[in-house]
C-alpha cells in the first residue's frame, strides 16, 4: 500500500497487480501459540494505548496518487460501534482554518497504526470491505522505524480495490522484489461476499515463510529461498499492524470514483496477534 514515487516508471494499469505466487491449502494457527495482543473493539472509543492516528502525508498529499484526507480522532471517520472499529470514507471538504493540515482534499478518513509491533506469529483480523469504486481498503504491516520503502518491507495481508470488486490482494514487497521493478510477489482470490460479509483475513509469518489466507484456507505463500539477504527477505524484525480505507488512486480509481456511494465502511470486529510461547528451561 506504500509506493514511492518509483511508481512512476510502471505501468499505471499494472503497477499494483501481484505477481502469481498462489497457494491452495489449509491455514490454521498452530496449537502451541498463545494470544498476545488483541483488541476486540468493546469499549466506547478507540483505545489510545494501543492505535495511534496517520496524518503524516495529508498537507502534501498521499501516495499512489489517493485523494483522502486522513483525519484523526473525529468520529465521523474513525469510530468504535456496537464492538467494531468503523473507518468511514466520506465526500466532504474540510476547512483549512480548523484543519491545519488538511491539503484540500475532496475526501476524508482514516489510517491507524498499531503501537504494538511484532515479529512473526500468527494474525487475525476479521473484517467487512467495502466495494464502491474508487474504495481501497487495506490491512497491512509495516516495521514502525522504517527508513525506505521498500527496502524496509511490506506484508500485504488485505487489498481490495473499488476497481475490482469483490478480489482480495495479498502482497510482499522487498528493494528486489515489488511492484516498480515489476517482480512483485502475491496472489489474488475472488470472494464474491467481501462486502456483503465478515471474513477472518491470516498472515501466519515464520521465519522460512510467509503464507495468507482468509477463513482458515490460505491462498499465497511466500518463501524465504531467494539470494539477496534483506533485499530479498527483510521479515525479520518487528512490524506494526495498519488498517486503513483509502480513495482513488492510480489502482483504486482505474474507474472512477463513484461520488454517490459515498460514505463507505471498513467494519472490524477484531484484530489479534498470537506468538509461540517457550517454556524456559
Amino acid at each position: 500500500m506504500l509506493i514511492a514515487a518509483l511508481i512512476a516508471l510502471a505501468d499505471p494499469a499494472q503497477s499494483l497487480a501481484a505477481g502469481n505466487h498462489a497457494f491452495d491449502g489449509p491455514l490454521s494457527r498452530p496449537a502451541d501459540y498463545q494470544l498476545v495482543w488483541s483488541d476486540e473493539f468493546a469499549g466506547a472509543s478507540l483505545d489510545p494505548r494501543k492505535w495511534k492516528y496517520d496524518t503524516a502525508f495529508n498537507k502534501q498529499g498521499w501516495f499512489n496518487r489517493e485523494r483522502q484526507y486522513y483525519s484523526a480522532n473525529r468520529r465521523e471517520n474513525a469510530r468504535v460501534e456496537g464492538g467494531r472499529l468503523i473507518i468511514e470514507a466520506r465526500r466532504e471538504r474540510l476547512s483549512s482554518k480548523k484543519f491545519r493540515d488538511w491539503g484540500g482534499q475532496d475526501y476524508t478518513s482514516a489510517r491507524l497504526l498499531s503501537k504494538g509491533a511484532w515479529t512473526y506469529g500468527f494474525y487475525e483480523i476479521r473484517a467487512k470491505l467495502p466495494c464502491a469504486r474508487g474504495t481501497w481498503p487495506a490491512i497491512w504491516m509495516l516495521p514502525p522505524d522504517m527508513k525506505k520503502w521498500p527496502d524496509d518491507g511490506e506484508i500485504d495481508i488485505m487489498e481490495q480495490v473499488g476497481s475490482e470488486p469483490n478480489v482480495i490482494y495479498a502482497t510482499l514487497h522487498t528493494k528486489l522484489f515489488n511492484h516498480a521493478i515489476k517482480t512483485q510477489r502475491g496472489a489474488t482470490k475472488r470472494l464474491p461476499t467481501s462486502c456483503a460479509d465478515f471474513h477472518r483475513y491470516q498472515l501466519d509469518w515464520r521465519p522460512d515463510v510467509i503464507t495468507i489466507g482468509y477463513d482458515d484456507q490460505a491462498f499465497m505463500r511466500i518463501r524465504n529461498d531467494r539470494p539477496g539477504g534483506k533485499g530479498a527477505w527483510p521479515f525479520n524484525v518487528p512490524f506494526m499492524m495498519i488498517l486503513n480505507l483509502a480513495i482513488g488512486g492510480d489502482w483504486a480509481a482505474a474507474k472512477g470514483i463513484d461520488d454517490a456511494a459515498l460514505p463507505q465502511r471498513m467494519e472490524v470486529d477484531y484484530v489479534r496477534v498470537w506468538q509461540v510461547q517457550r517454556v524456559s528451561r
